[in-house]
């Protein structure tokens, strides 16, 4: 957003509580990689330039990427400045910070979704001697106390925590609710690539018909690993992970899961061949069905006949489960926004990234604008966007002084 600003000769200034590419810093895991492939991370101007560009980002490369981005782009960062609330002030805003306080006509809240771990109510049920953390703060298996670990959750993090966990020599229970399956690779090509060649990255929030549906579909079960392998469901039973239903309960220190587990995996199945079918159209289509492997499905997710219902959390046997992690998804954190632009469950009422309130923009949000929203490359076309209407609403608010004159 700054890039473009920029172009627009927009006076702005970029407030970051901690060090560019904070989050990235403090609150991921070590062995995280990005799902998306090194040829699709670019941002306006400046575009991944070392030689894998197959490869997948790990987090020191991802933390020297931003900072590059902004060293090139001479980004007006000011860091180790903390925003404690944003509130109407005459015709723009006050922005108050730790450092001090800002006055100006629009505001961009470019924060993200992923402020805070959302963790099941039922946490405040489990027995005081279960080890109970967030994705946020797990860093890697050796910080887990010894015994079995519950990870719940079965989008990318749950998946390839689960595999870490167990590789570490730590029984896994995994429990499974909604999930998109997706393979790494399809026909020799990275998914990703055939789903940015069908445009179906590019596919617009107007053109959804339920864009809340969109927005809240989980992440995709996509890990960056030089192998490129794929990890879903099949490759963890594969190893030894065991499998649960969705966690519905905690009641006298035993979990209790829901029997729906195998029609949440044939529904993810089914998704994942609707898929690969449109794909296999736009191939056929395009004129880019020659060269590449043959069409063809994956083995549907096996389900054992009767996974657990319930689990004890209190038995004391040495493959009890003594921790859970909570690989169940994040939230936005708009405690410090004083205006009102928050709907009753707290979300950000925005159409496309131009919030309820007029002036004020979002960016980095899931499916902001496009399917792509929520990937590195996804924010230059929705930056250039925003950018376009928050300078014509700063013109639109000059004509209108001129007017008054």
């Amino acid at each position: 957003m700054s890039h473009c600003l920029r172009e627009h000769a927009v006076d702005h200034v970029i407030l970051e509580r901690g060090r560019v590419g904070n989050s990235w810093r403090t609150e991921r895991w070590d062995s995280l990689r990005l799902l998306t492939p090194n040829w699709q991370s670019r941002l306006p101007g400046y575009r991944y330039g070392g030689c894998d560009a197959d490869g997948f980002m790990t987090m020191p490369e991802v933390i020297g990427f931003i900072e590059g981005y902004a060293a090139t782009t001479s980004a007006p960062v000011q860091e180790e400045t903390v925003v404690t609330s944003v509130g109407a002030s005459g015709d723009g805003f006050r922005v108050a910070t730790d450092q001090g306080e800002w006055r100006c006509r629009t505001v961009v809240l470019a924060s993200g979704a992923c402020n805070l771990a959302d963790v099941p109510v039922v946490e405040s049920e489990l027995p005081p001697s279960i080890h109970a953390l967030t994705t946020m703060q797990y860093r890697n298996p050796d910080t887990l106390p010894p015994g079995g670990v519950l990870v719940v959750g079965a989008s990318a993090t749950g998946v390839q925590l689960a595999e870490e966990i167990h590789r570490s020599g730590r029984p896994v229970t995994l429990s499974v609710g909604e999930h998109v399956r997706l393979p790494r690779t399809y026909r020799g090509r990275d998914i990703l690539w055939w789903m940015q060649a069908a445009g179906i990255l590019d596919q617009r929030y107007d053109e959804m018909d339920d864009i809340v549906r969109a927005r809240n579909v989980p992440s995709p079960q996509l890990v960056g690993t030089p192998e490129r392998s794929t990890l879903d469901i099949n490759a963890l039973t594969d190893i030894g992970v065991k499998l649960v239903g969705r966690l519905a309960a905690v009641r006298n220190g035993k979990a209790q899961f829901s029997g729906g587990l195998r029609n949440v995996c044939r529904l993810a199945d089914l998704k994942m061949n609707r898929l690969l079918n449109t794909i296999d159209e736009w191939a056929i289509d395009n004129g880019a069905d020659g060269g590449v492997d043959t069409p063809h499905r994956f083995e549907p997710t096996r389900v054992p006949d009767a996974p657990p219902l319930e689990i004890d959390l209190q038995t004391g046997h040495a493959d009890g489960i003594r921790s859970i992690l909570w690989a169940t998804g994040y939230r936005a954190d708009y405690s410090w926004l004083d205006l009102p632009a928050l709907d009753h469950k707290g979300r950000l009422r925005h159409d496309g990234g131009v919030v309820t309130v007029p002036g004020v923009y979002a960016l980095g949000l899931n499916f902001l604008r496009r399917r792509k929203s929520s990937f590195i490359h996804g924010a230059e076309d929705d930056a250039r966007d925003l950018a376009g209407h928050l300078v014509g609403y700063l013109n639109s608010g000059a004509r209108r002084a001129v007017a008054g004159a």
